[in-house]
């Protein structure tokens, strides 16, 4: 479904990401783990458009991402939950979800997609008509979910779904993931809470200074040495 092949990426001068070879199969869910700074947050952005690669090629179903118009992308199935949920904290919940079924084929199924969302989050329809910066952290994380769900995504790319929010609701964050992935959605995931998210993913990648160091099943993963060490306190 996704593939990167090649991928350099940075800001200006400074350059975050070195040669990325990355693909995300179809019905999978797949993990990208490493401690902060390695690269992470900027392999999202690189992959929804929000900045360019310097250099290699990035395919949605074998359609060219890098010469798609950026708010075209969207289009193309990918939808991103950022880092620190990024809502709109003066609209209400509903006027959030609305902001994610902007393009023309999502406007079309927006009252399916609003139920599918309330039923998943019953919470968010409780809170349909509340501002979405008087909530809870968690709360923000679920309607930055829905938001992304409204455009009825092939691939959702969450980055960093537990940052800030507490042990409890990491945990419901997690679960929630395994719903989504449930109902067949394709997921790529970046995380720092490595021991969570390789009970959810089927594969991960190890990002470290930009570069993949590792990869294999969430159970190779998991025995690895190097993750065990680093990353799993063992």
């Amino acid at each position: 479904m996704l593939e990167l092949k090649s991928v350099d990426a940075g800001y200006g001068s400074f350059q975050a990401l070195f040669g990325i070879n990355l693909d995300v199969k179809a019905g999978e869910a797949v993990g990208v783990i490493g401690p902060n700074g390695a690269g992470k947050t900027t392999l999202m952005r690189v992959i929804s458009g929000l900045i360019r690669p310097t250099r290699g090629t990035i395919a949605m179903e074998g359609t060219d991402v890098v010469a798609t118009p950026a708010h075209l992308i969207v289009g193309l199935g990918i939808a991103h939950v950022p880092e620190n949920r990024r809502l709109f904290p003066r609209l209400t919940v509903q006027d959030n979800l609305k902001m994610g079924a902007f393009m023309p084929q999502a406007r079309a199924k927006f009252a399916d997609r609003l139920e599918f969302v309330f039923d998943l989050f019953p919470r968010m329809k409780e809170r349909r008509n509340q501002m979405a910066g008087t909530m809870s952290g968690g709360e923000q994380q679920m309607c930055a979910i829905g938001r992304a769900l409204m455009s009825d995504p092939k691939l959702l790319l969450l980055d960093e779904p537990s940052a800030g929010l507490a042990p409890v609701v990491v945990q419901q964050v997690f679960e929630l993931v395994k719903r989504i992935r449930s109902g067949g959605l394709t997921v790529l995931i970046v995380e720092q809470n490595v021991q969570q998210v390789l009970k959810v993913v089927d594969r991960a990648y190890l990002l470290e200074a930009g570069t993949i160091r590792a990869s294999g099943t969430a159970v190779e993963m998991r025995e690895s040495d190097t993750v065990k060490q680093a990353y799993l306190g063992v």
